[in-house]
């Protein structure tokens, strides 16, 4: 499964510059994105994002051709995980349960506000309505386990 690690925002200059959207730590290690489409010749990051030059982006009018592109890597070019680390992408879609067992949803968003990351869970729909949505911050005594199959919250996080 291909894990996205940014995205194309833009053209950058008339050389075939584009600006990116990082969302990892940081993507000098990687230098093939979306199965061998897009080499990555330079990188230059900046308040905003990145600068990127590939080797296959010749000018400004490719560059363009870009914009909304997602960068990809397979998630095996990803380093290993630490005890308690995960990466956000092996959490998007991961069933939901309460610590007595109780199925609540799955995961559909996580985001981070500044403290840390919290996690969106949608409940299951109900009579042909999309399931109400809640948050847990992604903390141990909010989750105080998961795996590759399923996420545990804490009773007295669950609305």
């Amino acid at each position: 499964m291909p894990v996205t690690l940014a995205v194309v925002t833009g053209a950058h200059g008339v050389t075939g510059e584009v600006r990116l959207k990082v969302f990892a730590e940081d993507l000098k290690p990687h230098k093939s994105f979306n199965a061998g489409a897009l080499t990555l010749k330079t990188l230059r990051l900046t308040p905003q994002g990145a600068i990127a030059r590939f080797a296959e982006i010749p000018d400004r009018t490719a560059a363009e051709k870009l914009r909304g592109t997602e960068l990809t890597v397979p998630r095996s070019a990803l380093p290993p995980l630490g005890e308690g680390e995960y990466y956000h992408a092996d959490l998007l879609g991961l069933a939901v349960v309460s610590d007595s067992g109780e199925p609540l949803g799955h995961i559909v968003l996580i985001e981070n506000f500044g403290a840390g990351d919290v996690i969106e869970i949608e409940r299951p729909a109900e009579g042909g309505k999309p399931g109400k949505r809640f948050m847990v911050p992604m903390r141990p005594d909010a989750v105080p386990e998961w795996d590759d199959e399923k996420l545990v919250v804490a009773s007295r996080f669950v609305d």
